[in-house]
């Protein structure tokens, strides 16, 4: 959507949402089904830090396109890219570490609230909407855990690769909806 002068005017809170939700949900299936159908592949040949790697540079590369649609004015891609790039970089960096530093469930509530937090506090600063960090995190945290284990349920449930790609889908698609909420709020302003 343009107005007259050609400036493209601020997504909706809906489209936000469900621009982030399908978009994202579409990238996180891609790149769940590397991890379904390449895993052992993968680690043999990238390594487990590799697999990683490229599991993370997926999500940033596939990620910053759609999401960048969302965004306007001086954040417009490129610079998008940058900005997602470092907080979804952060975000992977942190989940990992605190999943590996204490595994299991702990590590897992412990990675989805340190990725939570390393994200929206990139977004926060990207948009200097800092006094928002605290709704950003609650946000994020809330998206990406109902998004990961509900998908840990459904691979649990179904297994194999099906339950790979739906663990994918699931993760993808609240996650995505909690970072299109972020960024539409990151650029209506604090009063928002």
């Amino acid at each position: 959507m343009s107005d007259l002068s050609g400036n493209r005017s601020m997504p909706s809170l809906t489209r936000s949402v469900v621009t982030g939700a399908i978009g994202f949900c579409l990238i996180s299936l891609v790149v769940f089904a590397t991890v379904a159908f390449g895993e052992r592949w993968m680690y043999q040949r990238l390594s487990f830090a590799g697999a990683y790697l490229t599991w993370t540079v997926l999500f940033i590369l596939l990620g910053g396109a759609v999401l960048g649609s969302l965004v306007v004015g001086r954040w417009r891609l490129p610079k998008f890219y940058l900005l997602y790039g470092l907080a979804f970089l952060l975000y992977a960096v942190g989940w990992v570490a605190a999943y590996f530093k204490l595994r299991g469930g702990a590590g897992e509530w412990l990675g989805s609230l340190a990725g939570s937090l390393l994200m929206a506090l990139v977004f926060a600063a990207g948009f200097k909407q800092m006094c928002s960090v605290p709704k950003f995190v609650l946000i994020l945290f809330v998206a990406n855990s109902i998004g990961y284990f509900l998908g840990s349920a459904l691979n649990d449930s179904v297994g194999g690769q099906g339950g790979m790609l739906l663990w994918g889908v699931s993760y993808g698609f609240f996650l995505g909806a909690g970072i299109g909420v972020v960024l539409h709020y990151s650029q209506a302003g604090p009063s928002s």
